[in-house]
């Protein structure tokens, strides 16, 4: 490409040449592996869904999008022009969910303990989506659980020690030779450059519940519940192997191969 495209152009291209409507964390995903967006940053399904949310919010012409559903969106061209309260569904959704990233901002599920060095201050290594930024979650603040494959064997909290400080110390403790995965869910905002933010000062009673009933819902898949936590309207982070393993794991097989010579 001669020159690189804005959000916009890019969304536009990825649902001009899809035939079915899609989810905005598949147009993000999409964005990055063709190569739209150079540098998406952390979070390029944030920055689709921004970009969709401000065509709703403008006002000074009606949005290129139509909501097909939660999240699923095409392009208004071809299709007839939804009703005014379809429109201002769409706007309440966006809004509630940008209200939902004060509480949990950010999750991991199922992250691999092997797959991070533990140090008094390990790197925390996840992305939003293929090809974003990785954030190191070490300072995060929030709760955690420990598996032992897959049963919950421990819940915790950081809230004095950050995240990577209350792991590390679980490795060292009387857990440490119990558990192999770990969940998290953070509070902390995290910023386009992938720098953790501070708490806000309080939080409003009818954000928390149905993000607390959401955590319980992501963390325990009970049976019963239809649904995945829906109201967790944050940002779930794949893990990323910490480079250190990565090295020794090349290591280990330069040497193995030497000593077979």
């Amino acid at each position: 490409m001669s020159s690189e495209m804005t959000w916009r152009e890019a969304i536009d291209k990825v649902l001009g040449s899809s035939t079915v409507p899609m989810h905005y964390k598949e147009i993000a995903d999409r964005i990055v592996a063709d190569g739209l967006i150079k540098k998406p940053g952390v979070n390029p399904a944030k920055s689709v869904s921004g970009s969709i949310s401000i065509s709703f919010k403008s006002g000074k012409e009606p949005s290129p999008y139509v909501r097909i559903s939660s999240g699923v969106f095409a392009l208004r061209a071809g299709i007839l022009a939804p009703p005014a309260q379809l429109v201002r569904d769409v706007q309440n959704e966006l809004e509630e969910a940008e209200e939902q990233y004060e509480i949990i901002t950010a999750f991991g599920m199922f992250w691999r303990r092997e797959s991070i060095e533990w140090t008094g201050n390990p790197k925390l290594l996840g992305m939003a989506g293929r090809g974003a930024t990785p954030v190191d979650f070490c300072k995060q603040r929030g709760i955690y659980l420990l598996y032992d494959g897959r049963e919950v064997i421990y819940v915790g909290r950081s809230t004095d020690r950050p995240l990577g400080k209350r792991l590390y110390e679980h490795t060292i403790d009387r857990l440490s030779t119990r558990w192999d995965r770990f969940s998290w869910f953070g509070l902390l905002p995290i910023s386009d450059d992938g720098q953790l933010g501070v708490l806000p000062d309080s939080y409003k009673a009818e954000n928390m519940i149905p993000a607390l009933e959401a955590i319980l819902i992501e963390a325990l898949e009970p049976r019963q519940n239809r649904r995945r936590g829906d109201d967790l309207a944050a940002v779930e982070y794949l893990q990323k192997v910490d480079p250190e393993i990565e090295k020794k794991r090349i290591k280990a097989t330069l040497d193995a191969a030497l000593n077979k010579l």
